[in-house]
């Protein structure tokens, strides 16, 4: 019979904070596992989805990989289903500063996945 490997605790992935405006704080991790980086560097899954939509699903893709807490209003939100369903019914303003914000961290930390990049 194999032996079973142990499953080493996860290293919390180191983050950076990023405040909005308003006071709000988004934090996002540094990095990325290659498999992830691989996986949204390599685009829509079907030539049938449209620009926008892989648009879209591109910045849901990487705000659901990188955001690791949103404090709003003095709530803050660590659950990852609560973290893309509060992105997804945020204002235009919103989702935009989240949008350029995450931008600018693919600049500094991942820019293998930056538009430039």
């Amino acid at each position: 019979m194999a032996k079973r490997k142990k499953k080493r605790p996860r290293e919390k992935a180191a983050t950076v904070e990023y405040v909005d405006a308003d006071g709000n704080r988004l934090a996002l991790r540094e990095t990325l596992s290659r498999g992830t980086i691989r996986k949204i560097g390599a685009g829509p899954a079907t030539a049938a989805t449209s620009q926008e939509d892989a648009w879209r699903r591109r910045a849901e893709l990487l705000f659901e990989r990188l955001a690791v807490s949103w404090e709003i209003a003095g709530l803050p939100l660590e659950d990852q289903q609560m973290l893309l369903g509060r992105y997804r019914m945020a204002d235009a303003a919103t989702q935009h500063w989240v949008r350029e914000t995450i931008a600018r961290h693919l600049e500094r930390y991942i820019p293998e996945l930056a538009e430039g990049g």
